[in-house]
């Protein structure tokens, strides 16, 4: 019997030195995402728990290009390469109905966390349908869209002067839609290789929608009515003509060739002194302040996105929650991940490595107000987001956004009123598709 045990013992052994025993295998979570660099923040705050635990971290990453067919491409097939995902907001309602996500309604209850992330992100991140109190992911990156300036371009006393007066009020940050247009006039000087602003203009795939919400909440539009899919009177209102008229203005004061441009031309319109102002997400914010990567990393500022005329401040929300595969062999142990992440301690930490935190305790802390120029702006525009529809057939409402919306800002076919009357009708034949609002 002692030879037994003996020789029992010595093939555990040698099965977990080769790694390839059932404990070690169970011993790993594997977590798919973006590549980008918020998913290299998210390994080592992953290389803290093995330390912590033993339990490893991989953190799987594909281009953002197809990032969401690899993810559902997976899901459909209740495939356990994943354990994790950090998906898309607007993955929610497919997500969830689809039978993909775990749900996470009570963990959410039990950790309180409707209280402990910002409102927010538990709104957009987290919750399907709208106002169910039903939870399938957990937010942990926080995003949406703010904008970066030439801070020495603003600053120049000479510039200041002639622009007071021009326009009767001094130069700053843009208070308002109206002053983020009349600097974006001042500053394109195309003869001088110098442009006004840079917008996001893409139509593969939510570029275009994102940049031009921003315009859209903020002017007191809105794309519906997310709970009966009422869109006639919001998406085409008189708000929303002339959201998506100052969005096209904007596009007038941008460099040559802007009319596919995303996150990365709009980080190269600072780094290579193109524009005066920049859009893109806080994510990719962190580039501009390193000298490294960013030749104006010193005069480079950042600012939330303005209101609108009547007062309005919102943004459009990017970021992503976590969710636990349904189809994961190790669901238990995601959840004990999932719950040293929430700890405030963890998101501390997640904030320092350069993750947006969703934290309310920590987003409203003065240390990470404090840790970078454009912290305190997040913190701002955290509690001022609004996000796309989350239901399951968003790509589709996507793409017709995209197909009406994208010729009128960049070849001006047609009016902003026609526009936006052609995107509620197909919005429309879309939702009664699906049986929505009916």
């Amino acid at each position: 019997m002692r030879k037994l045990v003996t020789s029992v013992l010595a093939g555990i052994g040698l099965t977990l030195a080769c790694g390839t025993s059932v404990y070690a295998q169970e011993k790993s979570l594997t977590i798919f995402w973006a590549e980008w660099d918020p998913a290299n923040y998210l390994q080592e705050l992953g290389n803290e728990y093995e330390k912590e635990t033993g339990v490893k971290i991989t953190v799987e990453t594909t281009p953002w290009s197809d990032f969401q067919t690899k993810a559902f491409t997976e899901f459909n097939a209740h495939g356990d390469a994943y354990d994790l995902v950090v998906g898309d907001s607007q993955w929610l309602g497919a997500g969830s109905t689809g039978g993909h996500y775990v749900d996470l309604t009570d963990f959410f209850k039990k950790h309180d966390l409707g209280n402990v992330m910002a409102p927010a992100t538990v709104k957009y991140y987290a919750e399907y349908p709208g106002n169910s109190g039903k939870y399938w992911a957990i937010p942990l990156e926080g995003d949406a869209v703010g904008w970066s300036y030439r801070k020495d371009w603003f600053e120049d006393p000479k510039e200041k002067e002639a622009f007071k007066a021009k326009y009767g009020y001094d130069l700053d940050v843009p208070k308002d839609f109206k002053a983020l247009r009349d600097i974006a006039e001042f500053f394109h000087r195309p003869d001088q290789k110098r442009y006004g602003i840079a917008i996001y203009t893409d139509n593969s795939y939510d570029a275009m929608a994102m940049g031009f919400e921003n315009a859209l909440f903020s002017y007191g539009g809105e794309l519906g009515d997310y709970t009966t899919y009422k869109v006639d009177g919001h998406i085409n209102s008189d708000k929303a003509v002339a959201a998506l008229d100052a969005y096209k203005e904007l596009y007038k004061f941008t460099p040559p060739g802007w009319a596919k441009s995303f996150f990365v031309e709009d980080n190269q319109a600072i780094t290579e002194n193109l524009a005066a102002m920049s859009m893109n997400f806080f994510a990719f914010f962190p580039s501009l302040i390193n000298e490294a990567s960013n030749p104006n990393a010193k005069n480079t500022g950042f600012f939330a996105n303005p209101p609108g005329p009547n007062g309005d401040q919102f943004a459009a929300l990017g970021g992503q929650g976590i969710s636990v595969i349904s189809y994961s062999q190790k669901q238990e142990e995601a959840m004990k991940f999932l719950e040293w992440f929430i700890k405030d301690e963890t998101q501390k930490k997640w904030a320092a490595l350069g993750g947006y935190t969703c934290s309310q305790a920590v987003l409203k802390s003065p240390e990470f107000q404090n840790a970078t120029p454009y912290n305190k702006a997040f913190y701002e525009t955290m509690f001022k987001v609004k996000d796309f529809w989350a239901v399951p057939e968003y790509a589709e409402l996507l793409q017709q956004l995209n197909q009406r919306v994208y010729p009128y800002i960049i070849g001006g076919s047609g009016t902003a009123k026609e526009t936006l009357d052609a995107l509620a009708g197909d919005w429309n034949a879309t939702f009664k598709k699906y049986g929505r609002g009916q």
